[in-house]
């Protein structure tokens, strides 16, 4: 491609609204252009990049086995009815209505669609296992997009959904798809992980989520250095800790004026946080109508996982308690409760390591004070529920056994799950079996942000100068720099016969023949992420060399002109 017959819309100053590297960059180098809130245009540089990442993900789906089809971005309400999700879904959902009157929705999803074409068009357990993929625009109604195409209201995705005849089928489509996943973040250059997940809104069993590693990902993520073990932090199991010491403390009021977070206390008795537990209060509604007041148990220093607590039993859509329920159920203020002396009408849930500590320190169930040195079995009762109801940190032992965890930030931009019969049941999607009895469909669900990727693949490769792209995802390989373009013979005859040699032996090149400054065509290359840049000019011509530099490099060096194409193939293919 020749720069002066291409569309450049780099910027110099990043947009006001920008927060993360990916959003900045991306408006700067001219990647994309903003058209409202969480919606962008992909410009023609972008948009080469997102086709190369739509390209390995649709190849590696094809060798799979999976079949590309396309379904509509608009889907009706009935649909959706039978599932029960257009009432839960959520404000995420954009509704529309027709000149009918008739409901549609523009789809965040299509488990419905595909469950209604699987019904009607599979009779037969010889049909099956069939893998169906689209590569499509989809819509969600963030309540705050931000951070660019991080988090857009529209977004291009790859969703694929699988059908069995059984869960053995199931099993065997979700490890290709694990390993297909995989694959593609390979093929992309990026570095990643897949983790154990929580299922969601999306429901069934198993769940991975693929994350590339970053600094600014909004998910914590576990992994074991010495095992293959890794989860998202929502899912890591933090292990019991070792049995619970002899108390060797007298139980005491300690006079607590102005201190009512773990943090405060501590500190006013020069003890360590891991001594103190926090108590939280939460409501539960049960299956009768009724309410439960639940008082959850923390160790200082670690932090409630809500996603544990939600499935525990008598658990589920909880709430935390108001100030007067509060009030009401403890006679004290929040800030000093804790679970001493609490009535049979409290259920006290504490956490593996809350269980295993002695000599503690929580509050008193009055204003102004806390207790120390309290022991379980001696100064309270042992818990309701001992269960697992924290986020690991650092340094816990893996869940595997094999050692122990750390911990890093991660974007999400694929999850697969096995959906089971969630949507078939719901929908009557069934098949006749051998013995030419109805069972229904089992089925799989396999999603990837192709949008997101690019995001997330440059907020993981960027510097001060800009955009550090995977060379299987920049927009061009090779940047063609000639100094004096318009200028000299010599120059622009040999920049001319480097791109054409150079695109001929299967190099993308991108000929800057635009006549500009060295300055500004290095600031360009650099800002959006062209792996390779040529230099050509007079002095090197004449001692018959261009000069290379590697995107990251940091130096500079002179190959041989002859030798050019040569070297290229080495370096960039």
């Amino acid at each position: 491609m020749r720069a002066s017959q291409f569309f450049f819309n780099t910027q110099k100053e990043a947009p006001n609204d920008a927060e993360l590297p990916s959003h900045i960059l991306m408006v700067r180098a001219g990647l994309i252009k903003r058209l409202g809130s969480g919606l962008y245009s992909w410009m023609p540089l972008g948009l080469r990049v997102l086709r190369k990442v739509e390209t390995i993900v649709r190849d590696e789906m094809n060798k799979a086995g999976a079949l590309e089809l396309l379904m509509p971005a608009v889907q009706p309400r009935e649909l959706w009815d039978e599932t029960g999700r257009w009432a839960v879904f959520g404000p995420q959902m954009l509704k529309i209505t027709d000149r009918h009157s008739r409901e549609f929705c523009f789809g965040p999803t299509h488990e419905e669609v595909i469950t209604d074409i699987a019904r009607s068009e599979v009779r037969s357990y010889k049909q099956l296992p069939l893998n169906f993929y689209q590569i499509q625009t989809k819509f969600r109604d963030e309540i705050r997009p931000r951070f660019g195409v991080m988090r857009a209201r529209e977004f291009m995705m790859k969703d694929a959904y699988s059908f069995h005849t059984d869960f053995a089928s199931l099993e065997t489509t979700y490890a290709n798809m694990y390993q297909a996943y995989s694959n593609v973040f390979n093929r992309l250059g990026l570095k990643f992980r897949a983790v154990k997940a929580d299922t969601g809104a999306i429901g069934g069993d198993g769940s991975h989520e693929f994350h590339v590693l970053a600094d600014s990902g909004e998910d914590g993520l576990a992994y074991c250095d010495t095992s293959d073990y890794a989860a998202n932090v929502e899912l890591a199991e933090a292990l019991a800790p070792n049995v619970r010491g002899a108390a060797t403390e007298v139980m005491r009021d300690v006079e607590t004026p102005k201190q009512t977070s773990c943090e405060e206390v501590a500190a006013l008795l020069n003890i360590g946080l891991d001594r103190t537990i926090k108590a939280m209060a939460l409501i539960a509604t049960l299956e009768d109508g009724s309410t439960q007041f639940n008082l959850l148990l923390i160790r200082g220093d670690h932090r409630m996982n809500e996603i544990k607590v939600n499935k525990l039993d008598g658990l589920h859509d909880f709430r935390f308690a108001t100030e007067e329920e509060v009030r009401e159920n403890l006679k004290c203020p929040p800030g000093f409760i804790g679970p001493v002396g609490v009535g049979a009408h409290v259920r006290v849930i504490a956490d593996r390591t809350v269980a295993a500590m002695s000599d503690f320190v929580c509050g008193a169930n009055k204003p102004k004070y806390h207790l120390s040195g309290v022991n379980f079995g001696r100064d309270l009762p042992e818990p309701s529920l001992v269960a697992d109801i924290r986020n690991v940190v650092e340094g816990d032992a893996s869940p595997d056994g094999k050692g122990i965890l750390s911990l890093c930030r991660g974007i999400e931009v694929g999850h697969i799950f096995q959906l089971r019969t969630k949507y078939s049941e719901a929908m009557n999607a069934t098949y006749l079996d051998e013995a030419s009895q109805t069972q229904v469909m089992e089925m799989g669900c396999y999603g990837i942000g192709v949008s997101r990727i690019v995001g997330a693949a440059i907020e993981q490769g960027n510097d001060a100068r800009g955009i550090i792209f995977p060379k299987s995802m920049a927009p061009f390989t090779v940047t063609i720099c000639p100094i004096g373009y318009d200028k000299s013979e010599a120059v622009s005859a040999a920049a001319n016969k480097i791109y054409a040699d150079l695109n001929a032996a299967g190099i993308e090149a991108l000929l800057d023949d635009r006549g500009e400054r060295p300055g500004v065509m290095f600031a360009e290359a650099d800002l959006m992420g062209i792996p390779h840049r040529l230099v050509i000019g007079e002095r090197g011509l004449a001692d018959g060399t261009v000069e290379y530099k590697g995107r990251t490099d940091a130096e500079a060096q002179m190959v041989a002109l002859k030798n050019v194409v040569e070297f290229m193939q080495k370096v960039a293919l």
